[in-house]
């Protein structure tokens, strides 16, 4: 009976110790699951534009061309309802409703710091996934300032210290 407690409170510790292991590992597919959803709906955009020769005013329009260009409506894999934010391809106007705007790419809701840096960003927020490259005028801006970060689509590791 001792013994088996004894294997019990063993087992316990190192499942302890193997936790923040796991976490990190789903925390890691889950940011690779962002990036595949945030680029094929930026794809699906770009391929809707080329065919209508408009940007969808939400994500269900682009599920009704046929032949389909994209499977399914992806939710956004870091938040908790999926939802994602939409760039839209003029500012929303100071209420900040969105509603009715042509979408041109999404972007994660959730504010958290990532494992990753995409784009030269290290929070998902920050994210973007956009069909057009010249959003509302800061592509430019942003490509000044980020010079020599890693390029739009590419995803790196951080090599340095790790978050806690």
């Amino acid at each position: 009976m001792a013994l088996a407690l004894a294997m019990a409170v063993v087992m316990g510790i190192l499942l302890l110790k193997a936790a923040p292991n796991v976490i990190k590992q789903v925390q890691h597919e889950n940011e690779a699951e962002l990036i595949f959803r945030g680029e094929a709906i930026a794809n699906a955009i770009r391929i809707y534009f080329a065919r209508i020769h408009r940007y969808p005013k939400d994500l269900d329009e682009i599920l009704k061309v046929r032949p389909h260009i994209l499977r399914q409506k992806y939710k956004d894999p870091m938040t908790t309802d999926g939802e994602w934010e939409y760039l839209t391809q003029v500012q929303p106007g100071a209420s900040g409703n969105t509603e009715g705007l042509p979408i041109v790419g999404v972007r994660s809701r959730s504010l958290e710091n990532s494992i990753r840096i995409y784009q030269g960003k290290e929070i998902y927020h920050d994210w973007k996934f956009s069909a057009d490259q010249n959003l509302l005028g800061a592509a430019a801006e942003e490509a000044a300032r980020t010079k020599g970060q890693p390029k739009a689509g590419n995803a790196s590791t951080k090599s340095d210290t790790p978050k806690n």
